[in-house]
């Protein structure tokens, strides 16, 4: 946004609520599908469905960023990412953002600045934008974030469609992300692709659309790992998901990159979340959208195998654990 010097030294504090909401706000083009944006008691949005797709996601620092790993900027973008990540994982197209932000009454504007400048940016990415929120005073830096979305005029992917015999395929990076944290959680900041991976999620937003065209039926987005999430279709649709691990791509820098931490590259990709990648399942036979991979099949059972047998160890992340 640009703000002067006189600006940068500034705390929430000293520019209050109204003056905070203006520097987010203001010179921000709306999308052409918000009716009434930032302003008002509430935005008005399109909805040429009918229906809405809504989810939100709550960030806490400390918790699920710290600002001596990530820029705000780079946390503004995870943000969103995440939660259009779980519209896209819906079938849906991202339509506008909610922005709830909890902080200290100390905390240096450009913080929020870079943060917005962030969000915008990756709200940019699918051509939407944050059209309302609200900002409150809090001991830890908090954000909130609800992502809107359209069907056009499709039935949703849930997790409950997965049938015997489907095919399971996946869009998206795996297991760079988890590399990412664990990389700086040895006090490193390199390999930087590495790094970044988990600093800023990419999300495949078109193959959540592209995968409900192809008559995908069920999906969900990888936030808690490949196995955890498969583990959610597996349970929500009465079914047992095996992932054949010939299938499963590794890739060289997540193996130079374990061989050097004394890690396990395939660990990371089975396990690890925040890549934000899409896993669906799609019917035996139909072929798959460009840009997803198969990785295993839906079978008779329950819970989630890989070769035949039971992973050992965790499965990806699970809150309070």
């Amino acid at each position: 946004m640009g703000p002067d010097s006189s600006q940068d030294a500034q705390t929430i504090s000293q520019v209050g609520e109204f003056g905070l909401i203006n520097r987010v706000t203001s010179g921000r083009a709306q999308s052409p599908g918000t009716l009434l944006g930032p302003g008002d008691d509430a935005a008005v949005l399109a909805a040429p469905d009918g229906r809405v797709v809504a989810t939100t996601d709550v960030l806490v620092e400390q918790v699920h960023f710290r600002f001596d790993w990530s820029t705000p900027h780079q946390v503004g973008r995870k943000a969103v990412a995440v939660n259009l990540s779980d519209i896209a994982a819906m079938g849906a197209v991202p339509t506008g953002l909610l922005v709830g932000l909890g902080c200290s009454p100390d905390l240096p504007t450009t913080v929020v600045d870079e943060l917005a400048a962030g969000m915008w940016e990756e709200a940019q990415r699918v051509g939407i934008s944050v059209v309302g929120g609200d900002m409150v005073s809090a001991t830890s830096l908090t954000i909130s974030v609800t992502a809107l979305g359209d069907l056009q005029g499709r039935e949703p992917v849930t997790r409950s469609g997965a049938r015997p015999g489907d095919v399971v395929a996946v869009a998206g990076r795996l297991g760079w992300s988890a590399a990412g944290l664990a990389v700086l959680g040895r006090g490193f900041r390199s390999p930087v692709a590495v790094v970044g991976a988990h600093r800023v999620p990419e999300p495949p937003y078109e193959a959540g659309p592209q995968a409900a065209v192809a008559g995908a039926t069920s999906m969900v987005d990888t936030s808690d790992g490949l196995l955890a999430d498969l583990g959610h279709i597996a349970a929500a649709s009465g079914v047992a998901v095996d992932v054949r691990t010939e299938l499963v791509e590794v890739p060289q820098r997540l193996t130079e990159v374990a061989s050097a931490l004394g890690a396990d590259a395939r660990h990371w990709v089975l396990t690890g979340g925040e890549d934000q990648a899409l896993v669906a399942t799609f019917p035996q036979g139909r072929p798959l959208p460009e840009g997803w991979r198969p990785i295993g099949a839906v079978v008779e059972g329950e819970g989630v195998t890989v070769d035949g047998d039971a992973y050992a160890g965790p499965s990806g992340w699970e809150h309070w654990r």
